[in-house]
């Protein structure tokens, strides 16, 4: 009887689309030299891939789940992540959600891309330390790896939809100077967030500190959902 693992990769094969693996592979910027430089895809979409997760998550073990984060076959990384949220989001022992969340972060350097983060971080990261102190964020948000820094940031999203808005503004401070551009989007995602749920105030006041400093495309984002008039004041001091 194949083991998860097995079956897992067999259906996946079964989805596989050649034509589609090289449009993925253009838009995750897998070329020598980019981001995604390495990363193999078998060309299967998202939904297809959360189906995979649903039907074996419970049956999955970390086992399964480690040998699937060590492919390089991004999207079998994908499956394995989003197995580990059924996981955590299912399970109502504290216990499991622990021994999770510490799986997650030992195999960090596997979730290595933009999509593997955004997906899995704040569902599980950001999840676990809602009501737990943070000094695993601050660690993450000056790493030398740019996806461990993503999910320092990813990760206070999940404290921004609580209302919580400190830890994303204080990360936010720190990544001010990243020289990523997966970085300055992700911090202007999450400010603009902050602006969304109830944070305008906090929002304004960062943007009053830092915008003279904050890269571009930060800034664009955080204020992407601002009047007109706002807009092009906050631009305005980024010009200067």
């Amino acid at each position: 009887m194949p083991t998860a693992y097995e079956s897992i990769v067999a259906d996946m094969d079964g989805l596989a689309n050649p034509a589609k693996a090289k449009l993925l592979s253009r838009f995750f910027k897998t070329g020598l030299g980019e981001y995604g430089e390495g990363d193999v895809f078998l060309g299967i979409m998202v939904p297809q891939q959360r189906e995979v997760s649903m039907r074996y998550w419970q049956e999955a073990r970390l086992e399964d789940v480690e040998k699937l984060l060590s492919s390089n076959i991004h999207e079998h990384r994908l499956v394995a992540l989003l197995i580990l949220v059924g996981k955590y989001e299912k399970t109502k022992s504290e216990k499991e959600r622990k021994e999770i969340y510490e799986f997650y972060i030992a195999h960090a350097s596997r979730i290595n891309n933009w999509d593997l983060v955004d997906l899995s971080a704040p569902r599980i990261v950001g999840a676990y330390l809602l009501d737990k102190d943070r000094p695993i964020l601050s660690k993450l948000s000056v790493s030398p790896n740019l996806w461990e820094r993503r999910i320092s940031i990813l990760a206070s999203f999940q404290f921004i939809k609580y209302g919580k808005f400190d830890t994303s503004l204080r990360l936010a401070e720190t990544l001010l100077s990243d020289q990523e551009d997966l970085i300055h989007k992700a911090v202007g995602w999450m400010l603009r967030e902050i602006g969304k749920r109830g944070g305008e105030q906090e929002l304004f006041a960062f943007l009053d500190r830092h915008a003279k400093s904050m890269p571009r495309t930060m800034l664009r984002y955080a204020i992407e959902r601002m009047d007109e008039k706002t807009r092009k004041k906050y631009m305005a001091i980024k010009k200067r």
